[in-house]
């Protein structure tokens, strides 16, 4: 009966209750033990000795003793802020049309002298109508995926809170296949949706809501042509134009090339230090800059969907009171007509982007 690696180290393939060893017989194997001892204890050290990482040859994905152990975390090189799409106040709406009116004139109040014939005026208002656009997102994971994948973090892959350029980025855990396409696909929704806030044209791709780039137009624009940089009196003249119309304007959106701009700005005329910039845009929502105008205090929220381009910046300054998203239906999942061996869904929403007063507005076009 072979014995077990611990006795074979010391005794070899001698059966069990072998007698190695008695004087009185003239029996003393012990020598040969040691030389079957020794000679044993140098072939392990040659085998182990020519065990290596390449040992056994190539695997699929490196060598055949050594397995390939994959980072748990996965990284979302591909992500965005998108800071306007909490900014935005979102405003339930009942049918596919949002309608709301608007008073364009009103007749003038006039004095006159005692007892005089007073005539009635007359105002004029209007209505205004925006189609309800629809956002989708679609995934399908195969079943096979869904059977090999191990869970995952995706690293940064959510901004937390409003996702400002302050703000920091979530990492949540996918346990499978389908809850990481999920939540991929739910982040593409969202930058999605900061795209067409701003630069949605409905014009030009009808599938699409106008954005602010589009909806502002021309309104209370001062324009420096692509050839002067930002100045302070810049940024004053623009507000004022907000102002004439009746606006206060109390968020501002620009390019990241802009908000380095207006930095330099606030430190170089001002001299304030940088830590001395930041500030919030209300309900604890960060923002990198707030400036002091004759509306009050702007703070100012930088976007990765305006140009950073020379000659094509852009600074808006927005009165959100009159700025809203309508939604006829937020967020959806649901799923759709099973394909082959695989589950596919889609995240939805239904809605669209309403600047109700353009000329409460202001912004500054063309900047070097």
């Amino acid at each position: 009966m072979q014995g077990t690696p611990s006795y074979q180290h010391s005794f070899g393939l001698l059966p069990d209750k072998t007698v190695y060893q008695n004087p009185f017989n003239e029996i003393d194997m012990r020598p040969e033990l040691k030389a079957q001892y020794d000679t044993g204890f140098e072939r392990a050290n040659a085998e182990l000795k020519a065990l290596s990482t390449t040992t056994g040859g190539s695997g699929t994905a490196g060598n055949a003793l050594v397995p390939v152990y994959v980072d748990p975390r996965l990284v979302d090189r591909s992500r965005k802020y998108a800071p306007f799409t909490e900014i935005v106040p979102r405003v339930t709406n009942m049918g596919k049309e949002a309608d709301y009116n608007v008073i364009t004139a009103k007749g003038a109040a006039v004095t006159a002298e005692e007892d005089a014939a007073l005539t009635d005026v007359s105002d004029t208002m209007d209505r205004a109508s925006t189609s309800i656009k629809y956002v989708y997102s679609i995934g399908r994971v195969t079943g096979q995926m869904q059977a090999a994948m191990p869970s995952y973090m995706v690293q940064g892959l959510m901004p937390s809170g409003n996702g400002s350029s302050t703000a920091s980025f979530n990492s949540p855990t996918a346990p499978n296949a389908k809850q990481l396409e999920v939540l991929i696909r739910a982040q593409a929704l969202r930058e999605k949706e900061e795209a067409l806030i701003w630069n949605g044209d409905a014009s030009t791709t009808a599938t699409e809501y106008s954005g602010i780039v589009k909806l502002q137009s021309t309104t209370n624009q001062k324009d420096l042509s692509g050839t002067a940089n930002l100045a302070w009196s810049d940024i004053e003249t623009t507000v004022g134009y907000a102002f004439d119309d009746s606006g206060r304007p109390n968020v501002g959106g620009c390019d990241r090339a802009t908000m380095t701009d207006l930095r330099e700005i606030m430190t170089d005329t001002f001299r304030f230090r940088p830590g001395d910039l930041k500030g919030t845009a209300g309900f604890g929502v960060p923002a990198s800059l707030v400036i002091e105008t004759m509306v009050g205090e702007i703070p100012i929220i930088p976007s990765q969907n305006l140009s950073t381009s020379t000659g094509a910046k852009q600074l808006f300054f927005l009165d959100m009171e009159y700025i809203e998203m309508r939604v006829l239906q937020d967020m959806t999942y649901e799923d759709l007509a099973k394909t082959n061996d695989s589950q596919k869904f889609m995240l939805k929403m239904y809605e669209c982007l309403l600047l109700r007063a353009p000329q409460f507005n202001s912004f500054i076009d063309n900047i070097k």
